[in-house]
């Protein structure tokens, strides 16, 4: 009986201070610039263990009224354009996606901008049911504690757009030796077009099919122009 107790106290413990410590930072990340991810300590272990890549982590954290207006805007056409409207869930993409990975399609995922965001934050890129379940957890924290504002002003300083390369204004500078607020129409569309895949694409050698996605984005981006984007 003592090892029950004893086990119970354990698992009480541990559980109390996982919502002590996810509700905190939750807080903390409300007001400050979040310093590194996950995501950023795996892939630097990455390069630390292959010789054919430097150890690199080029981050540059702006605010979002110094982002081009382009930005928000191309990233919501891209990834979600339900982005201000759902409350952290779209419901519908993920059921499309669902239904679609029953029939073997490879298609975009269902994932939200809050929850690409609670994923790059505060989990690593693993893909396994536990992973989703705490993606979902900090995600309806995020949408309960932050603002959307918040959501895409950290979502666009904390994603990964190259090879060691994290957020917007490192991204413009890399790419188009300018800073985040000078960033065009079609520039900010070509930087969402590869979001998919940062390390597979790149904005300074652009396939046919990335043309062809950042032209696509730009379509929904008139589009969007029709509505108040609130960013």
């Amino acid at each position: 009986m003592k090892v029950f107790r004893f086990l119970f106290r354990l698992v009480f413990k541990i559980i109390l201070w996982f919502f002590i410590l996810s509700i905190g930072f939750t807080v903390l990340y409300r007001f400050l610039p979040v310093p590194i991810t996950p995501l950023m300590v795996i892939r630097l272990w990455e390069q630390a263990f292959d010789e054919k890549k430097e150890m690199r982590l080029y981050k540059d954290w702006v605010s979002i009224s110094k982002i081009s207006k382009n930005v928000p805007q191309a990233v919501i056409a891209a990834e979600d354009q339900k982005f201000l409207d759902h409350n952290g869930f779209d419901l519908a993409a993920m059921k499309t996606a669902w239904e679609n990975n029953q029939k073997g399609k490879r298609v975009k995922g269902g994932s939200t901008i809050s929850q690409q965001t609670a994923k790059n934050v505060f989990l690593s890129p693993a893909r396994n049911l536990i992973r989703k379940g705490l993606e979902a957890y900090f995600t309806f924290l995020m949408e309960l504690i932050w603002s959307k504002e918040r959501i895409m002003e950290v979502y666009l300083n904390v994603i990964e757009m190259g090879e060691g390369i994290y957020g917007i204004e490192a991204a413009a500078q890399t790419y188009f030796n300018k800073p985040a607020a000078k960033l065009s129409k079609r520039e900010a569309a070509l930087i969402a077009a590869v979001l998919p895949n940062p390390r597979r694409w790149s904005p300074a050698r652009p396939t046919a099919y990335i043309s062809g996605r950042q032209a696509w984005i730009l379509r929904q981006m008139n589009n969007l122009e029709q509505v108040e984007i609130g960013i």
